[in-house]
Parts: C-alpha cells; structure tokens; sequence
C-alpha cells in the first residue's frame, strides 16, 4: 500500500474528512464550512493519502506555540485502513515534523482504550495533580 503525507487537504479531501468525522462518535455532527475554518486555523496538519487516488487515508492537527506545548487532535484512520499501522505513521510524522522539533511538551486527550496506542511515544496519563478542564458544551 502506497501512502504519502500532505500537509494541505484539496476540496475532494476535506470532504472525506468529513464524511470520516460522521463515522465517529466524537466527531459525528460536524459541519463541513467548519471543519475548513478548523483546518485553516490549525498550525500543523498532516493527512496521509493513497499515492495512486489521493483519497485521504489518515489525519491528525496540531495546535501549537512551536516552543513549550503542541496539543495533537483529531487523529483520525479511515476505517477500511485501520489495523494496518496507519495510526503508527501519523503519530511519528507529527513527533518528528521539523516545525514541532523544539516542542517541549506535547499533549492529547484519549479514551481510555487508546493509551496503550499513545504510550509508545512516550504519552502518559500519570500527570499528578494536573486535571483535564471544559467549559462549554
């Protein structure tokens, strides 16, 4: 399977982008017109696409001040392409993105069945007294 990284999604991508964020419970109901605003925002995007179709495969987006923290989102694989370490490929392009070299922290928020997924590249939950905080809906 031939895949290559693209930091830019066309047209045709953020609409299968959109049609992955309905498959998914935490992203399901999110508006098209929004997720390009998102995407337009975002500091770091990388996307994964299949060589040959250019169908978008994989995502994640990066929020960040380049310096001390770089929270990753949305990391996201096609479900006909999961299992297949795609999951792996979009993790390590972010860690070793050269914009996100001199990050200090990096950081995400995970369902629980996903830490082991995470913990590879050195994600723990284990923060002390630190508590994850909302506001809003």
């Amino acid at each position: 399977m031939g895949f290559e990284m693209v930091e830019n999604l066309n047209s045709k991508q953020v609409e299968e982008l959109h049609f992955m964020f309905e498959t998914e419970w935490w992203t399901k109901g999110r508006i098209l017109t929004d997720i390009q605003v998102m995407l337009e925002n975002s500091d770091v995007v990388v996307a994964l696409v299949d060589a040959n179709t250019k169908e978008l495969i994989a995502f994640a987006r990066v929020l960040t001040d380049y310096v001390y923290k770089a929270i990753i989102f949305d990391v996201i694989v096609h479900a006909s392409y999961r299992g297949k370490h795609i999951g792996e490929k979009v993790m390590n392009e972010i860690i070793e993105h050269p914009s996100l070299k001199k990050i200090n922290h990096f950081e995400l928020y995970c369902r629980p069945e996903m830490i082991p997924f995470y913990e590879r590249w050195g994600f723990t939950n284990h923060l002390g007294e630190l508590h994850f905080m909302r506001r809003g809906s």
